[in-house]
């Protein structure tokens, strides 16, 4: 009989569970190379934005910027899928992020020097937008390959959370600061440099070598499987269809920053960047609370409630007419967006398998950032009609409605990926007979 103080003594502690994912070489040096990475990242967004303000004043131009950055994701997903299905995940990263460090040189170099205009930073950020749709299918779909365990994929997609809105924190604060110091430009400096610590992260790993899927049919071909596969599975549909709408409706809000902070709070690059650190801090609670889960399990009932829970923040922010106030709401809005994007993340790689990850991660990309385009394109045309608080009321109510519909055919999404997380492991009632693997316990490691 199994001594239950033996259980006990080996049960791990929270911190053993929420930092499971470290006990992995390539995932601590990916971890630290984006960390560094990430805070350049945020610095720059928050820089863009209120250089394009600052040149123009023009929040129809602050939603074009944003249409063009994300509008090839949206093209290119399917392809760019493929392309993290059929090619070295672990190269492709390599070029894409070399690529996105010359981006922001360029960028440093324009701006430092005074000859800035606003076609340059559209043409910038479309370019970046080029390079972010080949990176970010490969990136998701490399996790993987970083953990190598399958029972350890949540906790990891739950520490990139956690590491992208620590950075979240971080990196609008800093850009604040500096701009209101030294301008612009040495954010994307700072940001060009901090790629050389990713890249040194990304060489430095130790890979044991993917199989290569063997390939059947032509290109055409390859995309209809994964388009099929995507949308004809419920849950993955149903994930990616809220996420869609959200990333449409709900994310834009982010654009317009810059015109509530200075319109709404009479604010300058100090407030927005600490606003944008608020943000940050909500995301980042979020995630490390996903992070410390066993796993995936029952994740698909907490979507439709954090989806609600992310409108119910917008709704606030829109009426808030002081930075108290709209530090607390919009940190509670993105707890909950963080809440809903990890989950949603975490459930679809989860069950999707894995010859189809990238092009499914591909798709859930063209969701979550390529809908974004029209999203600030549509954010920016109604904020110069109606204001920039009405349209993140009219966000609000929307991420609520998507959320409500999502909650509509929960049933039904229980009901398919039950199988998988029998199978995995994941949840009590997996038996040798029903063809699983009988561990309850220890997920098999597929």
């Amino acid at each position: 009989m199994t001594n239950p103080s033996a259980q006990i003594r080996h049960k791990p502690s929270k911190q053993a569970l929420l930092l499971r994912s470290f006990q992995h070489r390539n995932y601590r040096l990916f971890f630290g190379g984006q960390s560094i990475s990430l805070i350049g990242t945020w610095m720059q967004s928050v820089a863009m934005s209120w250089l394009v303000y600052r040149l123009t004043g023009s929040a129809l131009l602050l939603g074009v910027v944003g249409f063009a950055s994300h509008i090839p994701i949206f093209l290119l997903a399917p392809v760019t899928g493929l392309a993290a299905d059929r090619y070295n995940r672990h190269k492709i990263l390599i070029i894409t992020q070399t690529l996105a460090m010359l981006q922001a040189l360029v960028l440093a170099f324009l701006v430092l020097s005074g000859r800035v205009q606003v076609w340059h930073i559209v043409v910038l950020s479309a370019f970046l937008g080029l390079v972010n749709s080949f990176d970010i299918p490969a990136r998701q779909a490399f996790v993987i390959e970083l953990v190598e365990k399958k029972e350890d994929l949540g906790n990891a997609i739950a520490l990139n959370s956690s590491m992208f809105n620590a950075a979240r924190l971080a990196g609008p604060s800093i850009a604040g600061v500096l701009i209101s110091a030294v301008g612009e430009g040495m954010c994307f400096l700072l940001n060009g440099l901090s790629y050389i610590a990713v890249l040194a992260a990304l060489f430095s790993m130790d890979l044991v070598r993917r199989k290569k899927e063997s390939v059947s049919g032509g290109v055409f071909k390859r995309l209809k499987e994964g388009f099929a596969y995507t949308f004809g599975f419920a849950p993955i549909r149903y994930i990616i269809l809220l996420l869609a709408l959200t990333s449409l409706t709900g994310m834009s809000y982010i654009v317009l920053m810059p015109v509530f902070v200075k319109e709404v709070l009479h604010g300058g690059p100090e407030t927005l960047g600490f606003l944008m650190g608020c943000s940050g801090l909500g995301a980042l609670t979020a995630a490390l609370t996903l992070a410390g889960r066993r796993s995936a399990a029952g994740l698909e009932k907490k979507i439709p409630l954090a989806g609600c829970l992310f409108g119910a923040g917008l709704i606030a922010l829109s009426f808030s007419k002081s930075f108290a106030f709209s530090a607390f709401f919009i940190a509670l809005a993105s707890f909950g967006m963080i809440n809903q994007m990890a989950s949603s993340n975490t459930v679809v790689q989860t069950v999707v398998d894995d010859d189809k990850r990238g092009r499914v991660m591909a798709f859930y990309a063209m969701a979550f950032m390529g809908m974004a385009p029209f999203g600030s394109l549509l954010a920016g045309f109604t904020a110069s009609k109606i204001g920039a608080p009405y349209t993140i009321l009219l966000s609000g109510v929307a991420a609520i409605a998507g959320a409500a519909a999502f909650f509509s055919r929960l049933g039904e999404l229980k009901e398919k990926v039950r199988p998988i997380y029998l199978k995995l492991g994941l949840i009590p009632g997996a038996s040798a007979g029903s063809g699983t693997t009988g561990k309850l316990a220890a997920p098999p490691e597929n």
